[in-house]
């Protein structure tokens, strides 16, 4: 079965959408990141990283990005983040609804495939996500967390993914 992998999405969990207020920001910073000459503006917070490792430490688990930034990721979130470079579901850029669906439904698809019937945890702010992964065959055991893609990544959410993977049968 292999370990349990933890999924992590950036833009609206690691990146919200909406900028963090100051009262609430706890170590969140504005970066610019130029992955194929395209300049985005990111808030990114630093102390991400070492909760999500502590994370996948206590659970014996992997973790991996499933974001469309796939190997930029590595490049331009992990380090502003306290992440070292990470293995990345490789998910094209969508083609369009009349191709293949809806976005969840895409990004669905190619998670599914690299995860090979592995337990794992996704932080996934898409709003159909946790329907469209279910529907997937020879899907593994997964919990998806559902992110506020305004407010982004909370310490709720990984207490939530770190109770979930401990109480795995393994």
């Amino acid at each position: 079965m292999g370990s349990p992998l933890v999924l992590l999405d950036v833009d609206g969990v690691l990146n919200p959408f909406k900028r963090p207020r100051a009262t609430s920001a706890g170590g969140y910073r504005r970066h610019r990141c130029s992955p194929e000459g395209i300049t985005y503006r990111l808030w990114l917070n630093a102390g991400h990283g070492p909760l999500l490792l502590d994370l996948v430490e206590a659970a014996g688990a992997e973790l991996a990005w499933a974001s469309y930034w796939c190997a930029h990721a590595n490049e331009w979130i992990a380090p502003r983040v306290g992440l070292p470079e990470l293995p990345y579901v490789p998910i094209p850029q969508f083609p369009g609804r009349d191709q293949a669906g809806t976005l969840g439904a895409w990004k669905a698809r190619h998670v599914a495939l690299w995860t090979e019937g592995r337990p794992f945890v996704w932080f996934e702010d898409e709003p159909d996500a946790t329907d469209r992964i279910a529907a997937e065959p020879g899907i593994g055991e997964h919990l998806l967390v559902a992110i506020d893609p305004d407010v982004g990544l909370t310490e709720d959410h990984l207490d939530l993914a770190r109770e979930w993977l401990l109480a795995l049968d393994r």
